[in-house]
This record gives structure tokens, C-alpha cells and sequence, in this order.
């Protein structure tokens, strides 16, 4: 029987993937985001996204699960900017609301935090 840790790891890495799928599928949603300063955001959303299959993977094998598990808390550092690009740059997004832009900022916290938690076990 899996104990809540394991279950924790099982679900973030489901959603680790699942978002790094949607970089391939959404690509145009997810290169909006991408801040203005940055090259190739093409490239740069098919990279994260390659990143979040790699780490929501890496998780789940005990051999590499704590790099990976760094890797995405390094991951979710990386793409902070584009969470602030939404709540700086609202006209690029019309479907989301502003409270809802404002709302993702702080819940990079605790995913940081629940990635975090697997670089120790």
C-alpha cells in the first residue's frame, strides 16, 4: 500500500506531465506568456515542456527522483517571469480574468514547496 508521501509524488508527477504535454498541444497559448525579453519562445515553451515530462518521469524512479525533483523546482523558479508577464501584460491575455493572473502568483509557492519536499527522499 502507498503511503500519502508516495501518493503526493505519483500525483505531481501526473501533473508535471500533463503540463508539459500541453506545452506540445497549446503551444500557441503558452508562448503569449513567454516575457517579451526572451528569444525563441517557440523554443523556450517546447524546452519547459520537455523539462516538465522529463521531471514529472524523473519522479517516479528512484534512481534519478531527487535531481529531477530539483529540476522542477528549478523549472518553476525559471517560469515565475511568465506568471508576472500575465498580471503585468493583460491585454495579451483577454480570456483571463486580472484576479485570476494575480491569483497563479503566489500558487507557485507551494508546488516549489511540494517538489521541494522529493529532494530529500
Amino acid at each position: 500500500m502507498m503511503s500519502g508521501f508516495q501518493i503526493g509524488r505519483v500525483i505531481l508527477a501526473v501533473v508535471f506531465v500533463v503540463a508539459g504535454v500541453l506545452h506540445f498541444v497549446l503551444t500557441p497559448v503558452y508562448v503569449r506568456i513567454v516575457p517579451g525579453y526572451l528569444p525563441s519562445p517557440v523554443l523556450l515553451v517546447h524546452i519547459s515542456g520537455i523539462c516538465e515530462v522529463l521531471g514529472g518521469i524523473g519522479l517516479l524512479v528512484p534512481r534519478v527522483s531527487r535531481v529531477a525533483a530539483w529540476g522542477l523546482v528549478a523549472l518553476l523558479v525559471a517560469v515565475f517571469p511568465a506568471n508576472v508577464t500575465m498580471v503585468l501584460d493583460t491585454g495579451r491575455f483577454p480570456g483571463i480574468p486580472l484576479w485570476a493572473a494575480w491569483v497563479r502568483l503566489p500558487l507557485q509557492l507551494p508546488l516549489i514547496w511540494w517538489a521541494w519536499i522529493y529532494t530529500r527522499a
